[in-house]
């Protein structure tokens, strides 16, 4: 558990708070891409790290963002005119660019220079992998924009979704920190008649497959590795028939998961904070993977039950919420008395059930915590150093142009005899090496060389 002031510290991500200036020092997804798609478009209100601001394309295809507030007597930019190169208060005709200058002031005399006085804030932004970024820290420590291989990303592979959750950020990203969970919430009775395909020995299990080990070893035992980047983690289970299974999950500061799957992953998934007590659950894909072997083999939910939001959008856009708190997420009882463990019919509705039903931000004091909550132990602890550690002066981790974030990659594996978990997903994997080719081909010789 958590001391009340240390619960605060992680939680608390406003202007002014030790959090709040943490994640400041990182290029943060402030909006999609396909929320604001064109000049001159309707603008996008954004509420981020507590702070109320629009989004706007201008006419040469900039992306602003800017406080709401217009700074004459605080009327909402969003619904002002996106024209010309500005967003134009529809009170008295102020407007600001991109950069947060005024540029016209037609309410005052033309002789007036008061416009060149006012600004009002203006975040700078950067596209790339379908989402725009933003960087909200003081702009004498902009860090560089972390590529985890989306700027080179082919528009055609380009897919990055968002759903809003309505509990703290921390909260919700700790779900992708327990491996243990999917050995419950996330089961169902039909796992017991799929079929044996001999795959349950050292190597690549199928994705099929993976759904009964978890069903069979229901107490994975977790081991942690620190890295440059935050941690990995390896829960590791026992097979039917006697092997070592791993679910090797990667945790980036300051939000930023990817979930363990076959053979290894580089999609990731950010829990970013709107506020205090409500987050959006971004996914993005941030390169794509040569798997023409079919490793794996159908994806995981081929022979699952359960319905998959992110098909309503098709890999792009706000992913609508069906289940909510207001409908108990839909939960069927007869549906988990017989047929699921949550009786939730959508996966990730599942997710947000628990999570969300902690209450907007969990009292940590009153928690206890096992030894499968191992890598959530050490993500809090990781934030709240580093939440310190700015706060007296120091640079926000993992946050140097000197690394290659690409590097950040899950895995899942049945081990061979004397093999090393801590190999899988990295550099040194021989399917990172084969099938990783965005990154592969940067390290590739050159010929003559």
């Amino acid at each position: 558990m958590l001391s009340a002031e240390d619960n605060e510290l992680l939680t608390r991500v406003g202007p002014g708070t030790p959090m709040g200036a943490l994640l400041r020092r990182y290029w943060t997804p402030a909006l999609l891409v396909s929320e604001a798609p064109t000049p001159d478009g309707d603008p996008v209100r954004v509420r981020l790290l507590g702070e109320d601001l629009v989004a706007f394309r201008d006419t040469n295809g900039r992306v602003g963002l800017i406080q709401e507030n217009c700074p004459h007597r605080g009327a909402s930019l969003y619904f002002g005119r996106n024209e010309e190169c500005g967003l134009r208060c529809p009170y008295h005709g102020w407007k600001f660019d991109a950069d947060g200058a005024c540029v016209d002031m037609p309410s005052e005399p033309s002789t007036s220079v008061f416009k060149g006085k006012v600004k009002l804030t203006a975040y700078p932004t950067h596209e790339s992998g379908g989402i725009v970024w933003t960087y909200m820290g003081p702009p004498e420590e902009m860090t560089p924009f972390r590529d985890f291989g989306t700027e080179s990303l082919a528009p055609e592979h380009v897919a990055a979704t968002k759903m809003h959750t309505t509990c703290n950020w921390v909260q919700a990203m700790e779900g992708n920190l327990d491996t243990s969970h999917v050995s419950w919430l996330h089961q169902w009775d039909g796992i017991d008649d799929i079929p044996d395909d001999g795959s349950d020995k050292p190597g690549y299990p199928s994705n099929a497959m993976s759904w009964k080990f978890w069903r069979h070893d229901r107490a994975p035992r977790l081991e942690i590795e620190d890295t440059w980047y935050g941690f990995k983690y390896a829960g590791i289970r026992t097979t039917p028939n006697g092997f070592t299974h791993v679910r090797m999950t990667a945790f980036c500061y300051p939000y930023n998961t990817a979930v363990a799957t076959i053979p290894f992953g580089v999609r990731q998934s950010m829990f970013v904070p709107i506020d205090d007590e409500n987050c959006w659950r971004y996914s993005f894909t941030t390169r794509v993977i040569d798997n023409s072997r079919g490793v794996g083999g159908a994806n995981l939910f081929a022979v699952a039950p359960f319905r998959l939001a992110r098909a309503e959008v098709n890999g792009n856009g706000i992913v609508p919420r069906e289940y909510t708190a207001e409908n108990d997420y839909g939960i069927d009882r007869d549906e988990q008395r017989s047929t699921t463990y949550s009786g939730v019919a959508e996966f990730a509705s599942q997710d947000l059930m628990v999570t969300e039903s902690m209450g907007p931000i969990y009292d940590r004091t009153q928690e206890r915590l096992g030894t499968s909550d191992k890598a959530i132990i050490r993500m809090r602890r990781l934030l709240i150093a580093a939440a310190k550690h700015v706060r007296d002066g120091g640079a926000a981790p993992a946050t140097s142009a000197d690394h290659d974030y690409r590097e950040v990659r899950s895995a899942e594996k049945i081990l061979e005899p004397g093999e090393e978990w801590r190999i899988l997903g990295t550099n040194e994997d021989p399917l990172v090496k084969e099938m990783d080719i965005a990154w592969a081909s940067d390290r590739a010789p050159v010929a003559g060389s």
